[in-house]
């Protein structure tokens, strides 16, 4: 089966999901209270509302943290610099938008606590899905990725935080050119797979993009918080040979393998043309139940594409 749709408790036009705790304006004041690293980088915008400088990789760093720490109850989150800085807000929705799935094959109700395990497939130095995904609803975590930095930084904010000891773990995927094998173990059993794949197909398509962006950050106050807001990156974590295309038709291909040991599989999807060969794959996969999730945050349309056997 294969549908597209926006669940009963999805957002309207333009709106975060309605259990993200991320809506409307930054409360500055509570976040430097949780975080006073904060309060060095804030500055009035032409309204004299208090704002940081969204272009200012540090800033948007300290904003992170001080998020974590008010909102999630993470105290030490740090990254090395040059590693992806994701914007929280946008990634604490593809959390909740995921919960809604697993609900519906929970009679209409969201799985909760560490009964539930979900593996992220490229979790970066900053380990993001795992933080929101576990201290959201207490699910288990196991985060992968192929870099080490990024595996010894991801594994030490978990050590770091006592919340998180219990419900993450992190390992390194040491065959880069595997996703999922190697990681699924024969007796693993996953409710959910979920996956930010490197966009770009090259090293000069993302650093133009990532150009683009600062060129557009760099106008500051007028930046709203819905924005996407990444900065840095290694290669692993912005672009691959042939792109999201390519990594996420493996992707597939490789959760035949393990599509009884997995609920949903699932992945982020940039670019809407990529669809219709994704489905295409699925379909010669042998999927039997295949899902876009729409997130519209601000002017910025993210597709979640979800699948299971």
């Amino acid at each position: 089966m294969d549908s597209s749709r926006n669940t009963d408790s999805s957002p309207k036009l333009g709106l975060l999901h309605p259990r993200n705790p991320h809506q409307g304006r930054y409360d500055f004041a509570a976040l430097v209270a949780a975080c006073p690293e904060l309060a060095a980088f804030l500055r009035p915008n032409p309204k004299g509302d208090q704002t940081i400088d969204f272009g200012d990789e540090g800033a948007v760093r300290a904003l992170n943290g001080a998020l974590l720490a008010h909102h999630y109850g993470v105290k030490h989150w740090m990254i090395p610099m040059g590693y992806l800085c994701p914007p929280i807000p946008g990634r604490a929705d593809v959390i909740h938008y995921l919960a809604d799935l697993l609900s519906d094959s929970n009679g209409g109700e969201i799985p909760r606590g560490k009964r539930v395990r979900a593996l992220d497939i490229g979790t970066g130095a900053n380990c993001i899905y795992p933080i929101l995904g576990s201290r959201s609803y207490g699910w288990q975590f196991v985060g992968t990725d192929i870099d080490n930095t990024a595996v010894k930084t991801a594994r030490l904010i978990v050590e770091s935080n006592a919340c998180l000891r219990k419900l993450i773990k992190v390992v390194q995927q040491k065959n880069r050119d595997s996703i999922f094998k190697g990681i699924i173990r024969p007796d693993d059993r996953f409710d959910l797979t979920l996956c930010n794949p490197p966009f770009h197909g090259s090293a000069e398509e993302a650093q133009a993009a990532n150009q683009r962006k600062r060129s557009n950050l760099s106008k500051g106050s007028r930046v709203k918080k819905t924005d996407t807001l990444n900065f840095g990156g290694q290669q692993a974590e912005l672009w691959c040979a042939g792109g999201e295309l390519r990594f996420v038709s493996q992707m597939i291909r490789e959760s035949v393998a393990f599509g009884e040991q997995v609920g949903w599989f699932s992945s982020l999807i940039s670019k809407s043309e990529h669809l219709p060969a994704l489905k295409k794959e699925l379909g010669r996969s042998g999927a039997s139940q295949v899902e876009v999730l729409e997130m519209r945050q601000g002017q910025k349309v993210s597709r979640l594409l979800a699948w299971r056997f």
